[in-house]
Parts: C-alpha cells; structure tokens; sequence
C-alpha cells in the first residue's frame, strides 16, 4: 500500500492562514482595547491583556520546537491551534480583566507553536533553494496583517462586539486544522528518549522571569526591587537548566547547538536586527503623527513599505544563501540596515512624510534578508532531528530581542521626554501624551507646539540611535564567526 502523499499547495496555504491569525491577533486587540477596557472596567490591568500573550507565547516556543522534533510537526501543529482556537473562545466569553488575562495567557501558549512549527514544516516540505522564498511570503503575512488589522477590528467593534475580535478565529482555525489533518502526512516515528521534564522547567523559569523582569522595566513606577528579584532568578535558573541539559538523555536544548559559532552569530544577529525592527516599527507612526500632525489612519502607512519589501528581501536571500556563506549574506543585509538605521538617526525634525517611504523600502529589503537567511542557516546547521528545536530557537531570539529592546526604548523615550521637561516651567507629560495623538494635539495652546514637539524630536532621535548602535554590534558579531564554506 502506497503511502500517502502530501499535497505542498493546500499545506502551505494552511500555514499561510495560521501564520497571519497569530499575526491578526496582536493588532486587533489593540485595536479593540479601549472598548475592552471600558466594558469590562480595568484600565489598571490593560497592558497585561498584550504581556501576557506575549510571555506565554515566547516561553512556549522552544517547548513546541522539542515536542515537533520528537512526536512529529502534524500533531503538534494541530495541537497549538486547538490551543489558541480553546483560548480565543474562552477570551471572548470573559467578563473580566482577570478572566481575560487569564485566557489570553492560554491563547499565547497556544500562539507559541504556530510561527516556529510552520516554518519547520515549510523546511520538511520545500528543498532547501525554494525555502527561503516561502518562507519570505508567510513572513510576509504580518505585514498585511499590519494593515488589515486595525480595520477589521474596528469594523468588528463597530459592527459587532469587541467579543467577536476572539470568536473569529474559531472557524479559521478549524478551517486550518481540518487542512493540515488531511493533507500534510509524515513518517511514523518511533518516541525512544523520555521527555526533558526538568530542562523544560528550568527553561520555562529562566525565560518567564526574564521577560517579565523587563516588562516592568519598561514600565512607570517600577521598582528595582522586582527587577532584580527577576534577573537573580533568571540567572539560578539558566545555571540550573544548563546542568540539567549536560546530563539529559535527549535535552529539551540540545547544548551542541551552542557549539557552533555560525548557529550562535546568525542568532543573535537576528535578535539584534529584532530589536531594531520593532523601534522602527513602533516609532516610526509616533513620528508621523505627533511631529507631522498626520491622522492615525495615514501615520501607519509610514512603515508599509517594509512589508511589502521583505518579500523581495526573502527573494534575494534565498539566491544569496546557494551561492555565498552565511556570514556573507547577513553581511549584506546589515550594511543595508545600517544604511538605514543611521538615515533614521540623522533625520531632522521637519523630514517630510514621503522621505519615510523611501528608508522604508530599504529596510524592508534588509529586514526580509536578515530574518529569513537566519532561519534557513539556523535549520541547515543542524540535523533533521533537532530542526524544530533550531527553528523554534530562532523564532525565540527574535521575541527576545523586540521584548529587550521595547523595555530599553520605553526607558530612553520616557527619560528624554522628562529630562527636557523639566527645562520647562510650563510644560508637563501629559501635554506629551497629548501631541503624540493628533486628535488631543489640537487642544494644546500653539506656542506650546513648537518646544513640545523638539522634546519628543530629541527622544526618537535618541531611540534610532540606540538602534544604530545595535546594528553595529550586529555587524561585529558576524565578522568574528570565520565559517568558510556553506555546507548544502
């Protein structure tokens, strides 16, 4: 009897499906988020509806790469989406800021399998000179979801309820399941290794404590005590689980991984460029609108390009990594970036809202080469049993480096906004929270504007050149990894 086949097409249209639910999904909360909040009374608690979909969905994510490795991409696959679909329905029905934190800690955990095992399922199923163009176009699904997002939502809340911002992944994510239930068929495998139970603990520990830590480091009023309480029990925990993966028949992170200096250097160069890519991405509309004035609506386009760019980025990758080494390719991509990067930087205040189309394009170039050159080495460099553990690694760093880099940016942003200030007898941050909304801008008296807007010019200028620096650091890191040939 001849073994079933998988059908590529229908399969990668599933994960393209899954892959910008999870990405819908960031966005139209925020969107709905001031209609949430006033219906269920929690302002307080706000910001924990997005942290704690992000800390579950980042601790969860090497989890998923092990569980792939060892009982196959399908079930798990299902698995988190059955998760995701459970915590969306149980989010919609909440009645609480409590209770809806509570299930949208669920949804992360849920959301913490999809991106790392679509792309592990990409690699099983494409040869290695087509990947990196596939995985360009599902990468390619957050831009969209950038901008198709903050409307859908806004239809929802208008149209509907903010409930049904939940609901409306149930059928699309049964819909996906059923796709990948009968069209993506595998190998039987044969479990022989017991499970890492107590390197996943450890594991789960150290990255919990460690996002969390810097959470309240972005936040105001936080106390010292708390984030060093965070980082101390960070640091006991990756001692433990280190010790506990030299000693584990089949660790939950193979510690060989680490071994390798083109593995570590294209890692860590991604969660760089992560860091980065969230400044730009989060910053970028701050701009548009609170130093140009421009309505929301317009603002966001600011950063379109990129979206749009990164598929042609993932394209040249995908051409670079067959004929150059990997330290060559991700040097090409972070001499655009830092092109980029430091065109930001330089910018002054009166730039007009055209000029940010154009750095746009060039690191949306830039963006797509990096993310997607580093997953494609992150997976060639290792085996075919610890692909979804490398893949899963890969996707971590990345949410290390945005969640890193939010904190350390929301900490320049608030300390140069207070610095320049208190320069001023007149001014206070509450006028600065309202020029970063054009709708609020309005109210404040004109000669106000022009020393407000300096002030918040200086803070962006300074956020851009933190992200300067990280790309240089990016760049001097790659030029230590001394790898020669590409192994195909």
């Amino acid at each position: 009897m001849t073994a079933k086949k998988t059908n590529v097409t229908l399969v990668t249209i599933a994960i393209f499906v899954a892959t910008f639910l999870t990405a819908v999904e960031g966005t139209i909360v925020s969107t709905a988020m001031p209609t949430i909040v006033g219906d269920l009374h929690g302002v307080n608690l706000m910001n924990w509806i997005v942290s704690i979909y992000l800390l579950t969905n980042a601790v969860a994510t090497p989890i998923y790469g092990k569980l792939a490795d060892l009982f196959g991409r399908k079930r798990i696959f299902i698995i988190g989406i059955l998760i995701f679909i459970i915590g969306s329905t149980l989010s919609g029905t909440a009645n609480s800021m409590p209770t809806l934190i509570s299930w949208r800690a669920l949804q992360g955990v849920g959301a913490g399998c999809i991106m790392p095992v679509a792309n592990t399922i990409i690699a099983d199923i494409y040869p290695f000179e087509k990947r990196a163009r596939v995985m360009g176009l599902n990468g390619a699904a957050w831009g969209i979801a950038a901008i198709v997002a903050p409307l859908l939502g806004g239809f929802i809340v208008d149209q509907l309820t903010w409930h049904w911002v939940f609901f409306i992944n149930i059928p699309i994510g049964l819909i996906t399941v059923a796709m990948i239930a009968l069209y993506l068929h595998e190998d039987a495998r044969t479990i022989s290794a017991k499970i890492d139970y107590l390197g996943t603990l450890w594991l789960t520990i150290a990255l919990l404590s460690l996002m969390y830590g810097f959470q309240v480091l972005g936040e105001t009023g936080f106390t010292w005590e708390t984030v060093e309480t965070c980082f101390a029990v960070t640091v006991i925990a990756i001692f433990l689980f280190i010790k506990r993966e030299q000693k584990a028949d089949d660790p939950i992170i193979s510690l060989k991984l680490f071994k390798n200096r083109t593995f570590i250097t294209q890692n860590v160069a991604t969660m760089l460029v992560s860091g980065f890519l969230i400044g730009f991405e989060v910053y970028i509309p701050t701009w548009t609108q609170g130093l140009l004035g421009l309505p929301a609506s317009l603002a966001g386009f600011a950063v379109t390009p990129s979206s749009v760019m990164w598929i042609f980025g993932s394209f040249l990758a995908g051409k670079f990594i067959l004929k150059l080494t990997p330290k060559q390719t991700l040097m090409i991509s972070l001499a655009l970036l830092l092109i980029g990067s430091s065109w930001l930087a330089l910018l002054p205040q009166t730039t007009p809202f055209w000029l940010f189309f154009v750095i746009s394009t060039v690191l949306g170039v830039a963006f797509g080469i990096t993310i997607t050159s580093t997953t494609v080495t992150s997976q060639r460099l290792v085996e075919a049993k610890d692909m979804g553990v490398a893949t899963s690694f890969n996707t971590l760093a990345r949410t290390l480096g945005q969640t890193i880099m939010m904190s350390i940016f929301g900490i320049i942003m608030n300390g140069t906004m207070n610095s320049g200030i208190t320069q001023h007898n007149n001014l206070n941050l509450g006028m600065m929270n309202k020029l970063i909304n054009p709708q609020t801008a309005s109210s404040l008296q004109a000669k106000l504007l022009p020393t407000l807007r300096t002030i918040l010019y200086q803070a962006l200028h300074n956020i851009y050149l933190a992200g300067v620096c990280l790309i240089i650091l990016a760049i001097v890191i790659n030029a230590v990894d001394h790898r020669k040939k590409q192994t195909i």
